[in-house]
């Protein structure tokens, strides 16, 4: 994500400077998300023996986790506000949109929204931090919100078996496998339609390469009949995200 966002503001055209910024900030509030995430999450990450988690493995305690997502919250606050208060509080709505689902939404219907709102306003962070702020085009916030709900369903669909077990109750979760499996994928790929039909400039050939190859991946990874824990629908949603955002920095320098 770091990367990603630090990516669009050079595209954007924030100079060397802003970009730092940009990555700065963005790289606090993800810690900060990840480790409320491994904080919060710790005796479920325990139950299902994740061996990916130090809080579960006992490497670290859930304490000095959630104390370190503090420091890194913390943190995210002034580096935020360096790209100017507009863009700040654009970003810092972000992080509090993770926090929200980590806490709470994660377990109820509504556990999309957070995805969406994060990923929507990313491009209003990186262009309300211009030499000459302004609100980014709709589709830039349109393709942005897609590929978070894609995002959401993408985390979620190999974990939905254990997420069951342990209580948790989000959307897909609601939804079930079947129609994470075939949604995930399509998601993604409705976030290309967006950047395609709707930026400025887009058509070219780079543009119908990446969507067809889009459309290709999206439909072979989740029509392949593999087996109801197939991690197949999983990396065709990976790779049409891939797809997306690198049609989103194409058309990054059109965002504002």
């Amino acid at each position: 994500m770091t990367v990603f966002v630090t990516a669009l503001a050079v595209a954007a055209g924030r100079g060397a400077a802003g970009s730092v910024a940009v990555a700065a900030a963005v790289l606090a509030g993800q810690l900060s998300v990840g480790w409320c995430n491994d904080a919060a999450d710790a005796r479920r990450d325990t139950v299902c023996e994740r061996r990916d988690k130090p809080v579960a493995t006992g490497e670290l305690s859930s304490r000095a986790v959630a104390l370190a997502a503090g420091t890194a919250l913390t943190l995210c606050v002034p580096l935020s506000l360096l790209s100017g208060a507009a863009a700040g509080a654009a970003h810092l709505g972000m992080v509090a949109a993770g926090w929200a689902y980590n806490l709470r939404l994660k377990h109820t219907v509504l556990s999309p929204l957070p995805y969406a709102t994060a990923f929507g306003a990313l491009p209003a962070f990186v262009t309300l931090g211009l030499p000459t702020p302004s609100w980014p085009a709709w589709w830039a916030v349109t393709a942005g919100a897609l590929l978070g709900v894609g995002a959401h369903l993408v985390n979620v669909l190999p974990d939905i078996e254990d997420d069951l077990a342990t209580g948790v109750r989000g959307a897909p979760q609601r939804l079930g496998r079947p129609a994470c499996r075939w949604l995930a994928p399509f998601v993604m790929l409705a976030a290309v339609g967006v950047l395609v039909a709707g930026a400025p400039g887009a058509g070219g050939i780079p543009d119908r390469v990446l969507a067809t190859a889009a459309v290709i991946v999206a439909v072979t990874g989740t029509a392949l009949p593999s087996g109801a824990r197939s991690r197949w629908p999983f990396r065709a949603a990976i790779v049409a995200s891939g797809m997306a955002v690198a049609l989103l920095l194409l058309r990054g320098s059109d965002m504002a």
